[in-house]
């Protein structure tokens, strides 16, 4: 049989196929119904409703812990209340982040302000005046000054050779802007909720400067400097990460945050052959979604696919129910179309409730 014969041609229905739509915006009465429709489409537009279906999975699976993952300047950005909404719904349950995106959002939810770049102006008349320009927004040097102060005023006052580790500290943060009644963001929301919030490379940013900055002057008067540990997150992770039943993880961007949340599985997984985990089960990632623009042929950790996480141990495969999807995207256009659209779907059918273990006190981590 000749294989072009028309006769053996299928119509896309026989082989299970899902035929596309047009994207008619006049239809969509809400950003879930666009998101739906979008996923009827191609490209970048599929991939987006795609993933306000995976990341609806997570959300409504009750066995789910999802872990939220975060790089790039998305609190300058003004996308810090996002991640506060997501964490005070109970839909996210561990952050991961850059000490940079969390020291922005420390300004925002206590009361600084960030500004547009004004393109008439040099970076050498912003610097000169205090300002730090991040792409086309600005960080107001007096802001970060504001920052040190309440830095001090939580860790001044610890003994000497205290152990910290940043989600410890982070914790001490979110407390101390409470009680001050500054607002909703990020550190807020994390102490009230008892939600963990990891910054691996913590002495990349200002909070990690000012507690350095803070170490050297306890030394100059004669006290004992504060200790700095970010094993004990790696530990603290592990623990709350093996008392899941399910793991789901929501990336934006890369870089650290990612990596560091990713190798969970690799991590159990050795720590089980040498006999140090007895017990527990090796911990990957069954939900998978992450926004970010930029390719896998750049050859870094921002580009790396879930396919090649598989080959690693950090993913469930598809062949095993894990469900991956990648928008490539400037995340402060996907992320709130995604978010948006899933909180709808909530409020016409919310979620069961969910009954996760918690990350335990540090005294108790195993």
């Amino acid at each position: 049989m000749d294989p072009r014969d028309e006769e053996a041609y299928h119509d896309g229905y026989q082989d299970g196929l899902t035929p596309l739509e047009p994207l008619d915006v006049t239809a969509c009465g809400s950003v879930d119904a666009l998101l739906r429709a979008m996923s009827k489409t191609a490209f970048g537009g599929r991939r987006t409703g795609e993933a306000a279906d995976v990341f609806e999975a997570m959300v409504r699976d009750p066995e789910c812990a999802v872990v939220l993952t975060l790089s790039g300047a998305m609190t300058i950005a003004k996308m810090g209340l996002l991640v506060t909404e997501l964490v005070e719904r109970g839909l996210v349950h561990a952050i991961v982040s850059t000490g940079a995106l969390v020291c922005h959002g420390f300004v925002e939810s206590s009361g600084g302000v960030h500004f547009k770049v004004d393109p008439t102006k040099t970076d050498e008349h912003y610097y000169r005046h205090g300002y730090n320009r991040v792409y086309d927004t600005l960080e107001l040097e007096r802001n970060l000054d504001d920052v040190v102060s309440i830095v001090k005023a939580v860790v001044d006052p610890l003994p000497g050779d205290t152990v910290l580790c940043s989600s410890v500290l982070h914790d001490m943060l979110g407390a101390e802007l409470v009680r001050r009644k500054l607002g909703r963001g990020i550190l807020q929301a994390c102490h009230r909720t008892n939600t963990p919030l990891f910054v691996p490379a913590f002495s990349d940013s200002e909070l990690g400067i000012d507690l350095a900055v803070h170490n050297r002057r306890r030394r100059l008067d004669g006290r004992r400097p504060l200790r700095f540990d970010p094993l004990i997150d790696l530990d603290r992770f592990t623990s709350w990460a093996c008392a899941q039943e399910r793991l789901g993880i929501f990336t934006i961007g890369g870089g650290v945050p990612r990596n560091w949340a990713q190798e969970i599985g690799p991590y159990v997984e050795f720590l089980a052959s040498e006999g140090l985990l007895e017990g527990r089960r090796v911990r990957r990632y069954t939900y998978a979604l992450r926004i970010c623009p930029e390719p896998a042929h750049w050859g870094g950790l921002s580009g790396c696919t879930y396919t090649e996480g598989v080959s690693w141990g950090k993913f469930e495969p598809t062949s095993a129910g894990g469900r991956h999807v990648e928008v490539h995207s400037d995340a402060t256009i996907a992320w709130p179309l995604i978010v948006r659209a899933v909180l709808e779907r909530l409020e016409r059918d919310p979620a069961p409730a969910k009954s996760l273990p918690k990350i335990a006190p540090l005294a108790d981590d195993a």
